[in-house]
């Protein structure tokens, strides 16, 4: 088990992303980069969502940063509800900067049976502690 978030837990991820090898996005998850500013106890963590992965840092290349709490990116990375994803935008926990565009192309995608697969390994070491 590895703490969400934390240093461990994006080298477990990392890891679990490279032994699951290709995912077989659809095309509006696999041309997705995110950046997120997440905040957690008064703290923001940075990280990027591309290739379907959660990774740690900040990506160049996104022209778009989600800003919220460490309690709706852990319900998006273990639900993947994209119900729920729209439900936390239009409520206000979910802020976007910059580019929405492919935000508005996500709605539609469903993630692919490898990523879903992928994403119950990721959730079964995670830990909230």
């Amino acid at each position: 088990m590895a703490v969400f978030l934390t240093d461990e837990w994006f080298e477990k991820v990392e890891q679990m992303g490279n032994e699951a090898g290709e995912l077989n996005l659809p095309p509006a998850l696999a041309d997705m980069i995110v950046n997120l500013k997440v905040s957690d106890a008064g703290q923001d963590i940075e990280a990027n969502f591309t290739e379907g992965l959660l990774h740690r840092g900040l990506n160049d290349a996104a022209t778009t940063i989600l800003l919220l709490d460490r309690d709706i990116l852990q319900s998006i990375i273990t639900d993947f509800d994209t119900n729920e994803i729209m439900g936390a935008f239009m409520g206000g926990k979910i802020r976007v900067e910059g580019d929405m565009s492919k935000l508005m192309a996500v709605q539609t995608a469903r993630p692919s049976t490898e990523q879903k697969e992928l994403y119950t390994r990721i959730k079964s070491m995670t830990t909230m502690a």
